[in-house]
């Protein structure tokens, strides 16, 4: 059963959720970026002498692990919003190649 597609519809789905897109992936990014800075910071506070320990402590400490679960999230949102928009965008695309098949169909009849 084909299912009537209206394209208004889906370009104001675009439109409406194109901030929260852009807020997520925003979102995303910074986490990434302070992972680094949390991880100098946890090294910091490390009370071993080598680097390789300090980086060993910053990667096992609470706030860094709770950090990465905040990028998973981060990740997630962004993901959903973007297959959403993706989606939108593909019924934009069906609506045309509709609309396409039905003009050359009334040529064709013509």
């Amino acid at each position: 059963m084909e299912r009537e597609i209206d394209p208004h519809d889906a370009v104001d789905y675009l439109i409406r959720n194109a901030k929260k897109f852009a807020q997520a992936r925003a979102e995303r990014i910074y986490l990434e970026e302070f992972r680094k800075t949390k991880k100098a910071l946890l090294m910091k506070q490390s009370m071993e002498k080598t680097i390789i320990a300090q980086e060993r402590d910053a990667y096992a400490h609470l706030e860094y692990q709770e950090l990465l679960k905040g990028i998973r999230e981060a990740v997630t949102i962004e993901e959903e919003l973007r297959w959403h928009m993706v989606a939108a965008q593909a019924r934009i695309d069906i609506y045309r190649s509709q609309e396409a098949t039905a003009r050359m169909e009334m040529k064709a009849t013509v």
